[in-house]
């Protein structure tokens, strides 16, 4: 049975997948606002969501394990020097997807924004 088992795949295999994401997720926590597909957005947000709750409390395992997941050394001192504490006392729901109107040009695929809740 696959119960809870519900990934976005982005019509991708999975290294491809988490690599995308891991680059989006650094460029998201470094500007604090992303343009991309509503399905990528979807995807985005629970990866960077777990991730702002481990930066909730700054320890060096955390910092490894942050890490690990992006790959990114600028987006892991914004994580836990900006974001962390701003959010400290927030139990969940730290970001908001607000969708665009307009399609890409290209392919009129739907887009959005993922932004930062304050």
């Amino acid at each position: 049975m696959r119960h809870k088992n519900h990934k976005y795949r982005l019509n991708m295999e999975r290294t491809q997948r988490h690599t995308i994401i891991a680059g989006l997720a650094a460029d998201f926590i470094g500007h604090g606002k992303l343009k991309t597909t509503i399905t990528k957005c979807k995807a985005l947000r629970i990866f960077v969501e777990k991730l702002i709750t481990i930066s909730k409390t700054d320890t060096v395992a955390n910092r490894r394990l942050v890490y690990s997941k992006i790959n990114s050394k600028a987006a892991v001192s914004a994580l836990f020097t900006n974001i962390g504490p701003k959010v400290a006392t927030r139990n969940g729901g730290y970001t908001r997807i607000v969708r665009i109107a307009e399609p890409r040009v290209g392919d009129a695929a739907k887009m959005a924004y993922l932004s930062l809740v304050d």
